[in-house]
């Protein structure tokens, strides 16, 4: 791999475009100066954002776009109006043809899924792309994955997000044998649909080195940090990652209230300032925003719709860990090695994103 690392940035992506994206880029290259950047997008806006930073500008090349994928398309209405036209379509091209190392994009999820599968294809021998994400715990973060790429998960998949999921948590965490726990109503082996059973039972046989499988979790464990990685099909992921977003916020109000409630609490939170302020940070889901796309052969990154600069920037601090620590050949080591369960690596109810109109998750 170069020194350098090339990201490319679906510039028009998210809610609110190049406003977030160029600044955001900015961020990220001041704390990772060996970035080069390729802007997909409307190149007269680009560069107007551009003019007041020079750094960014010599850092940059602009690929004008006149298709913008919206938030609201359907993945099989942005295939057909963006596929090799738009911003989105042309960022994730430019990693299929090793012009970028990783495409990071803050567009329509279900959009940038089937665009990235369709591009990129599947790496040999995974059957489907998992969407993992970092999630806040009393310890620090725990990977989870899936949190919304499709729907259902056979034994296999599980398994392979698995192997997926340690592969990514050695890269952020920096530890050689990560922890992983397959969600579930409840920790005895014999709770929980087949599925889950099935794999939970393959991999405790399996003792594979890439990770430390320690059974079912709960969803109290989520918060709590009980592993590094946390394994759950689509569906229920994206409910959890929605809820616990939502939950946050709900304590947030609760507090923000019962700080206005009186003039006595008003001053005991200027006594309790800093611990707030610890609490704030804690929770704030820019610093991990970024969603992985895993099992494809390319790194594509997915952030938030709304998030602003500094959360954009996080999305591209993100990628560029991926590239730099090599996710890709960490992954295939670990597939290599997997255990297999007969019959199940297609079988299922669960829908591909490439051709599911219903996955809009996380947009």
């Amino acid at each position: 791999m170069s020194s350098l690392v090339r990201i490319a940035l679906d510039v028009m992506g998210g809610d609110h475009g190049p406003e977030v994206v160029i600044p955001g880029a900015e961020m990220a290259l001041t704390r990772h100066p060996d970035i080069r950047y390729l802007l997909f997008g409307d190149e007269a806006r680009i560069r107007e954002l551009l003019a007041p930073r020079p750094k960014l500008a010599a850092a940059s090349e602009i690929f004008h776009t006149d298709v913008v994928v919206q938030m609201d398309d359907k993945p099989s209405q942005a295939l057909r109006r963006g596929r090799r036209v738009s911003s989105m379509w042309r960022a994730i091209d430019a990693v299929r043809l090793h012009q970028a190392d990783c495409a990071v994009s803050a567009g329509n999820t279900g959009a940038l899924m089937a665009m990235a599968k369709v591009n990129l294809k599947t790496m040999a021998g995974i059957g489907r792309p998992a969407i993992a994400g970092l999630w806040p715990t009393l310890r620090g973060e725990s990977v989870v994955l899936d949190i919304g790429a499709s729907i259902g998960a056979t034994a296999q998949h599980l398994i392979d997000m698995a192997v997926m999921g340690a592969a990514m948590a050695r890269i952020v965490f920096d530890i050689d044998r990560p922890t992983v726990g397959l969600l579930n109503v409840g920790v005895e082996e014999i709770k929980g649909v087949e599925e889950v059973k099935e794999a939970g039972a393959a991999l405790r046989a399996a003792n594979h080195p890439g990770l430390d499988y320690r059974g079912f979790v709960e969803g109290d464990d989520l918060g709590k940090g009980t592993v590094d990685v946390v394994v759950i099909e689509g569906f229920a992921g994206n409910i959890a990652l929605k809820t616990a977003e939502g939950t946050a916020r709900q304590v947030a109000d609760y507090l923000r209230a019962a700080i206005q409630r009186s003039f006595m609490a008003r001053i005991g939170y200027l006594f309790a300032r800093s611990a707030f302020r610890a609490l704030r940070e804690k929770l704030d889901p820019r610093k991990s925003n970024g969603g992985v796309f895993l099992g494809l052969n390319g790194v594509v990154i997915k952030s938030h719709g709304g998030t602003d600069a500094e959360g954009f920037a996080s999305a591209v601090d993100i990628g560029y860990d991926m590239v730099r620590y090599d996710l890709l050949s960490r992954i295939e080591a670990g597939i290599s090695g997997r255990p297999r369960v007969s019959g199940s690596a297609s079988a299922g109810s669960a829908q591909d994103a490439e051709h599911s109109d219903d996955l809009q998750v996380q947009s």
